[in-house]
């Protein structure tokens, strides 16, 4: 795969994928290892919606991420791994140890009754166990259903049951920061749930060795199952559209919804996303600070670099521990040269200061990058100046868990970063903006709502199990579109700038929480009648979460209610999802056919004293002024 040199060369290639798109990812593909080659590269329409990339295409994209590379490769480092404490021993795999490690794992996962299709649930640390069982998983044809190790119990038994996982793979603990995790008691807790009773075998990796409670019929330790396995394993020969993994994320209304993404478009794209992107070179050495229980995590730490061939960098911690320069430490020992992080860890950072950063060289750092929300300018600057010393592109990457890859953002030291802007769509990326009504909105300076007009090889295929589900939300709502969710503007040069979302989903710290998610956790303690949540800006997070909450009795202390509100939303959801602020209300803004009107709420939650336009027509316009006298 060739690297894209410059400006022109970009318009041009920009130019032929939208006009001869089966031709120009015909040619991306035709890089990779194919058991059989396709017999149509696309077949598709948005109405059902049934896409079909590469159809009749056979291979595996475990041999596309080590197989290939061994000839050449078997020496190089496809990743070190950098423990939570710097007083603990890095790690590092070469391709061919990587190889050997996952083959062990997948003759293991094959020795306990793991066949093709069979869904496997990872609720695992950043350890470089977790990325080799998923490639084990991929290896054999299981599908990998990963789990965020900060999520509850509740939230993980949910995930389990949707797909009906076979096995569940996780460690007896977690180190993350100062804090200590009890990762596998959350796991006991969670098969303790009707639903979950198809899980057959949990296998721990002893990560810290602290004692577990232990269940000899259905648990296996990692180290008495892997390391007498067989380091060779043949790959499962997988359709183009076999199910290669699916990832929850939440939605505007009811429990999460699985995203399915399929082994060969998605091999396609994150491959070439991430090249092209990050413009990655030999000896170039990548790290993405994310945690691979999201997206990001599995398209551009596990998946995208291993399949180009480069060599990452995986981080178990935080970056504030031991301190706030445990980012840039890292940098320098390593030399990184491709930084990838979120704003909200930019912006955390800046709140220690200076001093912290300033004592690192971070002389290598060519590129950076910036995933999960767009970067404010203040940010953004402080990045360019003090983490890239003002000669490194910030690439302000956009995307979404179901778009797979990346689809818009400046191509590094190709296209020009512009502070806050998400800039250029990639090549075979055709966005439109609509109006609410369904129009198209040509030219430039417009503001409108951010669709998709044509498919993309790692465009999601359905929701696991419901794929009406998967309609409604994506493509009804403006048929013949893939409807992103998000509202956009584009300048000029067609240069995009992403505002944020336009549905009941608040984005806190880079993660998609829906409001009737933490609305129907918060409304399950016994005092509380009703609640509305709405997101609202925040320094560190971008959104913090604003609960209006009515409760059973006003007599009651408001103190005690609200802590035991977060404690609920954390049992139900996690910790992640808890509300930044909670406001006692005798009542909420609702229209007379029962519907909240949230932009009220938006507007107070934000600090708006004003402008909230006719509220005559509301079933109870007096709450608003209460509402806006108890702001918190």
């Amino acid at each position: 795969m060739e690297l894209i040199k410059d400006t022109a060369q970009f318009e041009e290639i920009y130019h032929k994928s939208c006009h001869q798109p089966e031709l120009f990812w015909d040619e991306i593909a035709s890089g990779f290892t194919w058991k059989k080659r396709w017999d149509k590269v696309l077949s598709w329409n948005f109405t059902e919606p049934n896409i079909h990339w590469f159809v009749n295409g056979k291979m595996n994209i475990t041999e596309n991420c080590l197989d290939r590379h061994l000839p050449e490769k078997s020496d190089q480092i496809a990743f070190y791994w950098e423990p939570n404490s710097p007083d603990t021993s890095p790690r590092s795999f070469t391709y061919l140890s990587l190889y050997q490690e996952v083959n062990k794992v997948a003759n293991s996962l094959k020795q306990y009754g793991i066949k093709k299709g069979d869904r496997i649930c990872f609720y695992m640390p950043m350890v470089p166990e977790l990325a080799i069982a998923i490639l084990a998983c991929a290896r054999i044809g299981a599908v990998h259903s990963v789990v965020f190790a900060g999520f509850s119990a509740q939230s993980l038994a949910d995930r389990i049951e949707d797909s009906q996982c076979k096995m569940v793979i996780c460690s007896d603990y977690n180190d993350r920061g100062a804090k200590h995790i009890a990762v596998k008691q959350v796991v006991d807790d969670a098969l303790q749930f009707p639903g979950c009773q198809c899980v057959e075998n949990v296998l721990v990796y002893k990560n810290t060795g602290d004692e577990v409670t232990w269940y000899p019929e259905r648990d296996l330790w990692w180290h008495d199952v892997v390391p007498n396995q067989s380091n060779e394993c043949e790959a499962e020969s997988m359709d183009s559209e076999d199910m290669l993994f699916i990832l929850y994320t939440s939605g505007s209304t009811g429990k999460p919804k699985g995203v399915v993404h399929t082994c060969g478009g998605y091999m396609v794209y994150t491959s070439y996303s991430f090249k092209q992107v990050f413009q990655i070179n030999e000896k170039d050495l990548y790290w993405c600070t994310a945690d691979i229980g999201w997206i990001t995590g599995h398209s551009y730490i596990v998946y995208g670099p291993l399949l180009v061939g480069a060599t990452s960098l995986m981080f178990e911690g935080v970056p504030t521990y031991p301190d706030a320069g445990r980012f840039w430490e890292i940098c320098d020992k390593y030399n990184v040269t491709h930084f990838y992080t979120a704003p909200t860890a930019i912006r955390a950072l800046m709140a220690y200061g200076n001093s912290f950063v300033e004592k690192y060289q971070l002389k290598s750092l060519k590129v950076l990058g910036s995933v999960g929300e767009p970067i404010n300018e203040e940010a953004w600057h402080w990045y360019n100046e003090k983490v890239g010393k003002n000669r490194c592109p910030i690439v302000d990457t956009w995307w979404q868990t179901e778009t797979g890859g990346i689809m818009i953002s400046t191509l590094a030291g190709i296209t020009p970063s512009i502070p806050s802007y998400a800039t250029k769509p990639l090549p075979g990326i055709q966005p439109v903006l609509l109006s609410a009504d369904g129009i198209e909105l040509e030219g430039n300076e417009v503001e409108g709502l951010l669709c998709i007009k044509f498919p993309w090889p790692s465009i999601l295929r359905t929701t696991y199990g419901d794929h009406e589900r998967c309609r409604q939300t994506y493509f009804s709502l403006y048929p013949g579109y893939y409807f992103t969710g998000d509202g956009a503007k584009r300048y000029k040069d067609g240069n995009y700038r992403i505002i944020g979302r336009v549905d009941d989903v608040i984005n806190v710290s880079g993660h998609r929480l829906g409001t009737a998610e933490v609305e129907n956790a918060i409304n399950r303690h016994p005092h509380v009648v009703e609640s509305a949540v709405v997101g609202f800006p925040h320094d560190i997070k971008g959104q913090g979460i604003y609960a209006y909450v009515i409760p059973v009795d006003f007599n009651i202390d408001e103190t005690i209610l609200k802590k035991e509100i977060a404690e609920v939303v954390a049992k139900q959801i996690g910790a992640i999802a808890k509300p930044d602020k909670i406001q006692l209300v005798s009542g909420l803004p609702k229209t007379r056919s029962g519907k909240i009107m949230r932009r009220i709420l938006r507007k107070v939650a934000g600090g708006e004293t004003e402008g909230f336009g006719d509220v005559s027509t509301l079933l109870n316009p007096e709450i608003v002024e209460e509402i806006k006298d108890g702001a918190v």
